[in-house]
């Protein structure tokens, strides 16, 4: 696929900008990690060339000075919080994130568990974490929070909050998900260092929006579609501008907040280091792109993909109808269509020729291969038998797994698992090539080329089951459905 972003310059002036914010401060510097740290999909789907893992590996530059402090809500670990991309809890993405940090040679020196108020899951996933070795803090709930900023600053909020205890002049701060209170934690800590006589520093590390680009630019667009259910509205930062006399992108949450933590750094330290809510980003996105063409119009799709998402979501009962509003505005204002989406166009053409649920692929050469339900297999496992084919310059009248080994499959799903669909899913289709590749050169050929499907655009017309959806994503696949 076109690139439009350089990945490795980003590596080299990002890391280079956070050392520079650590010698502005002296002893310490907070640094609040926005989104999310080794898994920032959306970031790769609209700049192309931007590696999901790209944060992780910058501060990877910086780990002999950094640590990192993981940060979760008391009120997600009662409510059992799901991260919707993944399928669990905050509280058991927590240890996973650990653990990657970990393996990957970070030092996570501690957990702090914030808007505590006595909740007695809190206090039982403490005991969890701490028979485990991990260090745990409490935040509690200030109330107020954050406009009664007298009581903040004060041995009564923030000085009633643990003292986190950190050894490293970088520390990072992140969280499974958004709310989790990963400013308060930065906020708290300098009061505490500050008692202490330690200087200590904040920073921002929002990858989006992009404070450099346009209100508009689709990339900015694109994080609006992706942060509807957050209510986050992209804005020109006015306190930028009358600072300085230029635009900055920001969005409402940083600049509604900007005039309570100008009070906060005032009481703490009787100045502000910052005069716009921008001055308080590192994030050097915008100076990486490289195609900014590339990079619109993967921003479009992407909003597409965002609209058919929340779509989907609605039929589950998962969203509400002015989410559904919100991004169908955006479309019309970047006057995108549905149809701007190949593999939409093409699944659609073939259902109303069959009359049953099809899907499509749009692969990298600009190729579009379709396919429909039949009484052996579903949609999406006939389209990644199509699509291999093609790519493998396999003909396609040739059947790859015949229906005499598809047939005793249905039987046992049916039959002994009493299942109500017996069309063969994804992942039953890979097991069944795996098998015949011991003996089947065209399945072995069929097998290598998945790799390829990596970036390829998926559209089906009706909602895939879980196992589908899955396999789509281990494979890379951008999957659009509609909500039937």
């Amino acid at each position: 696929m076109k690139t439009g972003f350089d990945n490795e310059k980003y590596l080299r002036i990002q890391s280079q900008h956070i050392k520079e914010r650590i010698a502005q401060f002296g002893d310490k510097l907070y640094l609040e990690f926005g989104g999310k740290l080794f898994d920032d999909h959306h970031a790769s789907r609209v700049l192309p060339g931007f590696k999901p893992d790209s944060k992780l590996k910058m501060l990877g530059q910086l780990k002999d000075d950094a640590e990192i402090i993981i940060v979760i809500s008391a009120v997600d670990i009662q409510k059992n919080k799901i991260r919707e991309d993944l399928g669990i809890t905050y509280d058991a993405d927590l240890l996973r994130l650990r653990n990657e940090f970990i393996n990957r040679g970070f030092y996570v020196s501690s957990v702090v568990i914030t808007h505590y108020s006595g909740q007695q899951s809190a206090d039982r996933y403490r005991s969890f974490l701490e028979r485990q070795g991990i260090t745990v803090y409490y935040h509690h709930t200030i109330e107020g929070y954050p406009e009664n900023v007298a009581l903040i600053d004060s041995d009564e909020g923030f000085g009633k909050n643990d003292y986190v205890k950190t050894t490293r002049p970088l520390v990072i701060v992140t969280a499974p998900g958004p709310g989790s209170g990963k400013m308060a934690v930065c906020l708290s800590q300098l009061y505490q260092e500050n008692q202490r006589g330690i200087k200590a520093g904040y920073a921002k590390f929002e990858t989006f929006p992009i404070w450099n680009l346009p209100l508009k630019h689709p990339l900015n667009v694109a994080y609006e579609a992706a942060t509807v259910d957050l209510n986050d509205v992209n804005m020109i930062d006015h306190f930028h501008l009358e600072a300085y006399g230029k635009m900055a992108i920001n969005y409402n949450r940083d600049i509604e907040i900007f005039p309570v933590l100008n009070a906060v750094f005032e009481g703490i330290y009787g100045t502000n280091p910052y005069k716009s809510p921008t001055d308080m980003g590192v994030n050097m996105v915008g100076f990486c792109i490289s195609d900014d063409e590339v990079c619109c119009e993967a921003s479009k799709a992407e909003i597409i993909r965002r609209y058919y998402t929340s779509l989907c979501n609605l039929a589950e009962n998962k969203s509400t109808e002015h989410e559904v509003n919100e991004i169908a505005l955006l479309m019309k204002q970047m006057n995108i269509q549905k149809t701007d989406r190949k593999p939409v166009v093409a699944a659609h053409e073939r259902q109303r020729s069959s009359n049953v649920p099809c899907a499509a692929i749009e692969l990298e050469d600009g190729t579009v291969i379709t396919s429909e339900t039949s009484s052996l297999l579903g949609p999406s496992a006939a389209l990644i038998l199509n699509a291999t084919k093609y790519i493998a310059g396999i003909p396609h009248e040739i059947k790859l797994i015949p229906q005499n080994m598809i047939e005793p499959i249905q039987n046992t799903k049916v039959g002994l698992l009493h299942g109500h669909n017996p069309r063969l899913h994804t992942d039953e289709v890979l097991v069944a090539l795996s098998m015949l590749s011991l003996t089947d050169d065209n399945c072995r050929k069929a097998l290598a080329v998945l790799p390829q499907f990596e970036g390829c655009q998926v559209h089906s017309t009706v909602m895939l089951s879980e196992v589908d959806r899955k396999i789509f994503k281990k494979l890379g696949v951008e999957l659009t459905c509609d909500p039937n």
